[in-house]
């Protein structure tokens, strides 16, 4: 820690005031960029991004969804919140027996931010812990926000950083993650850990997880919304100083349609009725030996792109999770389901219905789903 404060004494950025949470919930380390005119159309985004323009650099338009989406998210919060909150008092337990009292979390902008404030808030009820709970950006292709690093090492000196996601889908924020920390140490001398606590799992590239049952979170249905209002991160050179944190959007002008605290108040009711439960399956899997990452996830997802002749992995987006952001934000060519019967997918067919995505049954898939972007320069998908 003292390298690291010799080396970069100074101006430190500070977090604006962001996002619709309680502020003893979570802090964004981000720079607000609302005056800022990102959004493309999803078309226009698309084609950007498969040219060669980082996704970073714009964002989607948010998705309006409809009466009878937002009645079908309230049906499968009703339905699963047990099981979130099952998922996310297990994380729990293992953050505890992993990091002990000085954890400090630091939730991944943005699906991870409404899972980082359950955990404080069980956290605080359960093990009476006030722990410091931080949004902060990481981005494929780019890495994670130094300054967000640094910010939370030089407020927490103690502190014990644990990474927080929603879910995985084959793994690529992890492998981020890794190449991070691995590049934080050899810049600042300052070793953090690489694990990265999420809800699900499927994917098999996580050692902290709830469940490695593809099941949908409710979360991953909405965008800001159940974010905090707060877009996806940017990182633009024009934008972005080099003493800044990333930037990202405070949607202010949909307060009359935010969900994001009924979502975190909904799931956190189920705690108490959970928690044994979670606690003897957080003590199962701490007991486990072996190395519990596998990518196994990643390896099946080789196979699609081999069936479909897919040229990049990345139009390949796998997991409920995942492939309801490919049907939000990007130009689907295709969702592959294990089984059309199964009840976690409703969502998933509702909006592949609504935006005229055709569903095609793949067995043997170890994900419930996978959402196909469609290619857009001519080659074969």
């Amino acid at each position: 820690m003292k390298q690291l404060l010799s080396v970069h004494e100074g101006h430190v950025a500070q977090p604006s005031p962001m996002g619709s949470y309680k502020p003893w919930d979570v802090v964004f380390l981000l720079k607000d960029l609302s005056s800022v005119e990102l959004e493309r159309g999803t078309e226009d985004r698309e084609e950007a991004i498969q040219s060669g323009t980082h996704y970073s650099e714009m964002l989607p338009i948010e998705y309006r969804p409809s009466d009878d989406y937002i009645r079908l998210y309230r049906e499968t919060l009703l339905a699963t919140a047990g099981k979130v909150a099952e998922a996310v008092a297990a994380v729990s337990e293992q953050i505890v027996a992993k990091r002990g009292a000085n954890v400090v979390l630091a939730s991944l902008a943005r699906a991870g931010t409404p899972i980082g404030v359950l955990i404080k808030r069980y956290l605080h009820t359960f093990h009476g812990l006030d722990v410091p709970h931080y949004s902060i950006s990481i981005i494929r292709g780019k890495g994670i926000d130094e300054n967000a690093l640094k910010y939370m090492l030089r407020r927490h000196p103690e502190g014990n950083i644990q990474f927080v996601d929603g879910w995985t889908g084959k793994g690529a924020i992890r492998k981020v993650l890794i190449e991070a920390c691995d590049s934080f140490y050899e810049r600042f001398g300052v070793r953090l850990s690489d694990d990265l606590a999420v809800l699900a799992d499927p994917g098999c590239c996580s050692a902290t997880f709830g469940t490695r049952e593809d099941f949908l979170i409710p979360s991953a249905c909405l965008n800001s919304t159940v974010s905090g209002l707060v877009s996806r991160t940017v990182l633009r050179d024009d934008l972005i100083g080099p003493e800044d944190f990333h930037g990202a959007k405070y949607y202010r002008e949909l307060a009359e349609d935010d969900l994001s605290n009924e979502y975190v108040d909904t799931i956190e009711a189920h705690f108490e009725s959970v928690r044994e439960a979670a606690k003897a399956k957080a003590e199962r899997l701490l007991a486990q030996t072996g190395d519990p990452v596998t990518w196994q996830g990643e390896r099946d997802i080789r196979g699609i792109q081999r069936d479909f002749g897919i040229a990049d992995v990345n139009l390949v987006k796998p997991g409920v999770g995942e492939t309801t952001r490919v049907l939000l934000r990007r130009v689907p060519w295709k969702i592959l389901v294990d089984d059309a019967g199964n009840p976690n997918l409703a969502p998933i067919l509702l909006l592949a219905a609504d935006r005229g995505v055709p569903v095609e049954e793949y067995p043997g898939l170890t994900y419930s789903c996978c959402g196909i972007i469609k290619p857009l320069k001519g080659e074969s998908a």
